[in-house]
């Protein structure tokens, strides 16, 4: 069985441990492949079964023209990069990684916020640079801080990480409500589910967590924004196009959100001219919420639980 992972270096750049996947076939690893070529994708599938991706997108056209394909295996929880119905047709299975990010996710997600609300970052900077040795008091701060107890925090949708994102700000004394497409049966006691103006009008803090598609794209815009609080925190550890970066980048430069943190961008790597890039109280990091060793090592060892599955007659995880 020949198996081609297609950008394998994201997921593991040398510290995790590729043999549990070689002893399912004969593996080639890309460490990258250009994602707008479809002749240089089809170059390196070549006559292989199994084609592992991460970002590299296996559309109708490629689909059609690789004759040995049988197991398309995504190397993540969004499966968007692969037309999962091209490929039903093609009797081409697609499988993904649903469950493996939680903890990691939920724990960026806070760590934004606290930047945001705490400013460890800015204030261990200031400290290094000479300004509390300096400083007449014992004490100083340059940006407002925020406690967090008592604040509303609003998700919209309710999945396994913003389930946890939720517990966490309990635990922090956070008022929790959210906003779930289809209503959930069973809500934490420390919940309370609203419908989508109640939360933009509620909410301290908004939090992202539901999958990209054409109801969701751009769902944070201008009307969006206007029904929230004066002063709301954004924050994005979902998809990138969830949110229309412009205007965003308006309402943080003229006030209306306060801050926003982002770990996903509407294309990526960022484009250089993003509005987010030089928009007021907005903090951006590069897609890492779902990096730590372990959480990649977790991953890891679904995608050749998923296979095993596949080659043993099984469904594990198949989206289509």
């Amino acid at each position: 069985m020949k198996i081609v992972n297609l950008d394998s270096y994201a997921l593991n750049p040398g510290d995790l441990d590729w043999s549990p996947l070689e002893k399912l076939g004969n593996c080639t690893f890309y460490d990258r492949t250009p994602v707008d070529d479809d002749s240089e994708i089809l170059k390196r599938i070549g006559n292989a079964e199994i084609v592992l991706t991460n970002k590299t997108p296996l559309d109708q056209f490629v689909l059609s023209k690789a004759p040995n394909l049988k197991y398309i295996g995504v190397t993540a929880t969004g499966y968007n990069v692969v037309d999962t119905k091209a490929a039903r047709k093609y009797n081409i299975p697609v499988t993904n990684i649903p469950t493996y990010g939680t903890d990691a996710v939920a724990q960026f997600t806070f760590a934004l916020l606290l930047e945001i609300t705490s400013h460890v970052g800015l204030h261990n900077q200031l400290v290094h640079q000479g300004r509390w040795t300096t400083n007449p008091d014992f004490t100083f701060w340059a940006k407002p801080l925020m406690e967090l107890q008592d604040k509303t925090l609003g998700l919209i949708g309710f999945g396994r990480i913003a389930q946890k994102v939720a517990e966490i700000g309990h635990a922090f004394s956070m008022r929790v409500i959210f906003y779930n497409h289809r209503p959930k049966n069973s809500v934490p006691n420390y919940g309370k589910q609203v419908n989508l103006s109640e939360l933009y009008q509620k909410a301290d803090i908004i939090s992202l967590h539901v999958p990209q598609t054409p109801e969701t794209t751009k769902m944070i815009n201008q009307q969006a924004i206007a029904q929230m609080k004066d002063g709301v925190i954004l924050l994005n550890t979902a998809r990138g196009g969830l949110i229309n970066d412009a205007a965003v980048a308006n309402a943080l430069n003229n006030g209306k959100i306060a801050a926003a943190g982002v770990d996903v961008a509407t294309t990526e790597p960022i484009a250089a001219n993003s509005p987010l890039l030089t928009a007021k109280n907005c903090y951006i990091t590069p897609h890492i919420a779902w990096a730590p060793r372990e959480t990649r090592a977790r991953l890891l060892k679904i995608v050749v639980a998923n296979l095993q599955a596949f080659l043993n007659g099984q469904e594990e995880n198949v989206v289509n």
